[in-house]
């Protein structure tokens, strides 16, 4: 019974051993991958930041391109002659405030430069026939003259009542309306040149050593996708960083008529390296193991791991260097991970 046992035990573990069947064939690992091809691209690093659209600031001799348009002085708001959204030209009247009180003072104004008029020709009459002395002669011709000069003030004055445009542009908003009191110095209405704007960016200050004047600016809105919507130029760099952001703040231009808004936020990519004709891969073609990079390249039907050394990375594609790589090499794109160092493919359409 013993020996009975033994040969069963045997007999099981033969059947369970591979290696008896060594005249069966070994099976082929086929594994179904998509491929591409190893392509000469120009690669760019960028400065990713956020930014607003503002007026240009007043730089180089030009006057700023935005306005906040204030009343000089106190009163109330009686004409209102621009709308939201109307282009003026530089000089036009945009508001006129109650000129009751200065009609009044020009009224009284002038009433004392006729008396002083009568005056100081009674005074130029006499010292020609009587010689009267030069005191009242000479009192009589400041008289005169402080008469006008209070005259030219309550007129000045009285135009102070009528709030003009000072450079041509949009009126971007109006603040008050016609009956409302304002003080001095209030904000009636925001006056923009929008062929004239910028993009105030906000720079991480650890990233702003890459910057240049004149570097590219890729401007973008969320509903734009990730395609630029418009090209600026950086055209100033701040000399000091936000203590409370810990940015430096960059301003990069706009073409005319670009389509953008006072106020918008947008998304700035500042391209601060460009690497122009690079052996690039997609990124998904890269695999990482063990802290080594690899793709898979393929020859025919089958597909090699080779070591690479990985670059720039520019969106979805990536700069890689190593032996015996050429432009036009056809490698595994899709499904390169899990793949054994050499290995049969199949290509899916």
């Amino acid at each position: 019974m013993k020996s009975y046992k033994i040969a069963i035990l045997t007999a099981c573990i033969i059947w369970s051993n591979p290696a008896v069947s060594a005249d069966e064939p070994e099976l082929a690992t086929e594994v179904a991958v998509q491929t591409g091809k190893i392509a000469k691209a120009s690669l760019h690093r960028y400065v990713m930041a956020f930014g607003t659209v503002e007026p240009e600031p007043a730089t180089g001799g030009k006057p700023a391109a935005g306005s906040k348009i204030a009343a000089p002085v106190a009163g109330i708001l009686t004409q209102n002659h621009c709308e939201e959204g109307q282009q003026v030209k530089k000089g036009a009247l945009l508001f006129e405030l109650d000129t009751r009180s200065a009609d009044a003072l020009i009224a009284k104004a002038e009433v004392a430069v006729e008396f002083a008029q009568k005056n100081f020709a009674r005074k130029q009459q006499l010292n020609v026939t009587d010689n009267i002395s030069r005191k009242l002669y000479d009192e009589a011709e400041l008289l005169l003259q402080t008469a006008r000069q209070d005259l030219l003030n309550a007129k000045t004055q009285r135009e102070l009542l009528r709030i003009k445009a000072p450079l041509s542009g949009t009126v971007a908003a109006i603040h008050f309306k016609v009956g409302e009191a304002v003080s001095s110095s209030t904000v009636l209405a925001d006056l923009v040149d929008l062929d004239r704007l910028d993009i105030a960016i906000h720079v991480p200050s650890p990233e702003a050593f890459a910057l240049r004047l004149g570097q590219a600016a890729e401007i973008t809105i969320d509903s734009a996708g990730s395609d630029p919507i418009q090209q600026g130029k950086l055209d100033f760099i701040g000399a000091q960083v936000d203590p409370l952001t810990d940015t430096v703040l960059v301003r990069a231009t706009l073409s005319k008529a670009s389509g953008f808004r006072p106020g918008q936020f947008v998304k700035v990519r500042i391209v601060v390296e460009e690497r122009p004709e690079r052996l690039a891969v997609p990124v998904e073609s890269v695999a990482t193991r063990d802290g080594v990079s690899l793709i898979a390249v393929v020859d025919g039907d089958n597909a090699k791991q080779k070591i690479i050394k990985p670059g720039l990375r520019d969106g979805n594609l990536i700069e890689i260097s190593g032996e015996g790589l050429q432009e036009g090499m056809t490698i595994v794109t899709q499904g390169v991970y899990g793949l054994p160092p050499e290995t049969r493919i199949r290509v899916l359409k």
